[in-house]
């Protein structure tokens, strides 16, 4: 991502967006390739109004050049979004780093997973995106999903919510488990 170096080091905190309806709501944590982000408010804006001092803080030389390069159908509102680098580490880093767990650990890892099973169209899905990772770390999604007969945005929403449980690491290219994903392998008997 481009703005992702200026959004991790605090020089960018705001971004324009077109939308139907808001994306982002003030106080909400986000995760973003720059990391994670709090929302310090989202105002709807006239996007000729857009100044060249707002157009830097988003990361642009001048208004103009914002405004040549906002996405979206041209009638949505355009939002702008301030926002600030989230403290502290993401809590997905910390959850992953765990190496064992406990059998209640264990258990309640399944019980996630079951749920993610039971909710998805396609059906039971986690196990074999764990297995697959398992034995391919490192491998795009392009190759992984093919395998388990997936979309590559699906296949890669789904590694998401793995990692959310911190049993999955992205990595430049593809993915792995966590010490967490590999221990609750070893002990799911």
């Amino acid at each position: 991502m481009r703005y992702a170096k200026g959004i991790a080091d605090g020089s960018i905190t705001l971004t324009f967006r077109r939308w139907k309806r808001p994306q982002a709501i003030a106080g909400n944590t986000y995760r973003t390739a720059g990391g994670r982000l709090v929302v310090d408010g989202v105002a709807v804006v006239n996007a000729d109004e857009i100044s060249d001092a707002d157009a830097r803080k988003a990361g642009y030389a001048s208004g103009d050049a914002l405004r040549a390069d906002l996405r979206g159908d041209a009638g949505s509102v355009v939002y702008r979004v301030a926002f600030h680098p989230a403290p502290g580490a993401d809590p997905r880093d910390e959850l992953a780093a765990a190496d064992s767990l406990s059998e209640a650990e264990i258990e309640e890892v399944r019980g996630k997973l079951a749920r993610l099973d039971r909710a998805s169209p396609r059906g039971p899905w986690t196990a074999a995106t764990l297995q697959l990772i398992a034995r391919e770390p490192a491998r795009r999604a392009g190759d992984l999903a093919p395998q388990l007969r997936q979309e590559v945005p699906d296949f890669k929403l789904n590694v998401r919510k793995l990692k959310n449980l911190g049993l999955t690491i992205s990595l430049g290219v593809g993915y792995r488990l966590s010490p967490r994903g590999e221990a609750f392998l070893a002990g799911r008997g």
